[in-house]
């Protein structure tokens, strides 16, 4: 693992960079099949399925009887985990809902916003190395509650053409619409315009690699909503003395085996911890079956020493990561001082697998520095805010000359003569004239 002591402000952006490839040739591959799957539709899609992932489709579409033979290939202990899982999912995110919020802003003029669920999202589940079920979990659930009536759920087939059992499961279990075996940028792009098999939809959420993340930005300038920048996972943990060496090591390879690109980050301001760390890491990791992806994560590592916990913080607030684990005697400073993290893991008996998989907290976050912008997924990540207004004619007379003087200011007539034809009436109306006297 490298180790670092001390840096200079001035090189900690060197210093924390992500592991990424070229934005450009990723951006060139992206707008290629973008281009491709919008002029001809499935045929794209199943060619790139087969370039990408091995396997010639018959149908995108997973069948009722593919979900209910994978639905009885998952063990009943699982099976309860999921829904034990989902239970905690569903009371955090019940939890969001906020009411109604309405308010007189002066005598005769009542606003008030409420929330409306978002009619059709799309959800990317990844596959490849480990297919992430638990995602499933964290999209539908919320989709749920929000109230979303069409959730179509994609996710890259494996060599046979299907899609993981505990994907499959997960998914009927929480009320999918639609599930098509299709992943990659193609399936990005495929809900971005819509295609014979594949509904075009209103946002996008759900993690991905770097070509899925490009691919999720590239579909904002069709009109498509997405949820965030959710790349490659990221872990940075903040420790001191009091942390348990091996726990901290646990949590860094939690997250280096997620894939060769994933980044894990250890500031401390302590020395000895540091090398207790790395040892248990080097420790550890022999016991992985991922021991190859996960070796590559760790040799682009980081372990680093600041001398004290103010300078720790500045670090990892111009770092923003994704999943943030404090393990030190003083807790509450960095409980009380984060700006920008992901999702907060406090303790040394709070790993982050906990939020990825069953304490309720969702685990589709910001990467990649975006945690200083976006805010995690959420409730409110599908739903819309719509306002509304209800002016009285007393209202109008309150406000109708604030909104003649501010319109005539902006050289808007038009919008001057909306109010002032109303002020006209109610004008009139009062003193027993008619509107047609008015000239």
């Amino acid at each position: 693992m490298n180790k670092t002591y001390n840096p200079n402000k001035a090189d900690w952006f060197e210093l924390l960079k992500r592991p990424t490839q070229t934005l450009e040739n990723i951006e060139n591959t992206v707008n290629e099949i973008f281009n491709d799957v919008q002029r001809q539709g499935d045929k794209a899609i199943l060619k790139y399925t087969e370039m990408f992932d091995g396997v010639k489709l018959e149908g995108m579409i997973v069948s009722s009887e593919e979900i209910e033979n994978a639905s009885n290939s998952v063990s009943e202990e699982l099976k309860q985990a999921i829904q034990f899982a989902k239970q905690n999912i569903e009371t955090f995110h019940i939890a969001q809902k906020t009411k109604r919020v309405s308010v007189e802003t002066s005598k005769g003029i009542d606003c008030w916003q409420e929330k409306r669920p978002i009619q059709k999202v799309g959800l990317y589940i990844p596959g490849g190395t480990a297919p992430l079920f638990s995602t499933v979990l964290m999209l539908t659930v919320p989709a749920n509650i929000a109230g979303c009536k069409e959730i179509v759920l994609c996710s890259p087939p494996n060599k046979e053409g299907k899609i993981a059992n505990e994907i499959l499961y997960t998914a009927q279990l929480c009320g999918v619409t639609k599930i098509i075996k299709v992943g990659g940028i193609q399936a990005i792009a495929g809900l971005t315009f819509g295609t014979e098999t594949l509904p075009q939809v209103y946002k996008i959420f759900g993690p991905g690699n770097q070509y899925v993340t490009v691919a999720k930005q590239l579909a904002t300038k069709y009109g498509v909503a997405i949820d965030m920048p959710a790349g490659p996972s990221e872990l940075l943990v903040v420790a001191d003395d009091t942390a348990n060496a091996s726990y901290v090591a646990s949590d860094l390879l939690s997250q280096a085996e997620h894939g060769a690109d994933s980044q894990v980050i250890l500031v401390s301001t302590s020395r000895q911890l540091m090398d207790a760390v790395s040892s248990e890491v080097e420790k550890q990791i022999k016991l992985l079956p991922r021991i190859e992806m996960s070796q590559k994560a760790i040799d682009n590592s980081k372990l680093i020493y600041v001398e004290n916990h103010d300078i720790a913080l500045d670090m990892i607030n111009e770092y923003a990561p994704e999943h943030f684990i404090i393990c030190t005697e003083n807790e509450d400073f960095y409980v009380d001082n984060i700006a920008n993290a992901g999702s907060v893991f406090i303790g040394n008996y709070t790993p982050e697998s906990a939020g990825d998989y069953a304490s309720g907290t969702n685990h589709t976050l910001p990467t990649n520095g975006f945690s200083k912008a976006y805010s995690g997924v959420n409730l409110d990540s599908f739903t819309k805010s719509i306002t509304f207004q209800k002016i009285t004619k007393e209202g109008i007379l309150n406000i109708g000359n604030t909104i003649e003087l501010m319109a005539e200011a902006e050289g808007l007539q038009a919008h001057k003569n909306a109010v002032t034809l109303r002020l006209k009436d109610l004008i009139s109306e009062k003193s027993g004239t008619s509107n047609l006297k008015i000239k």
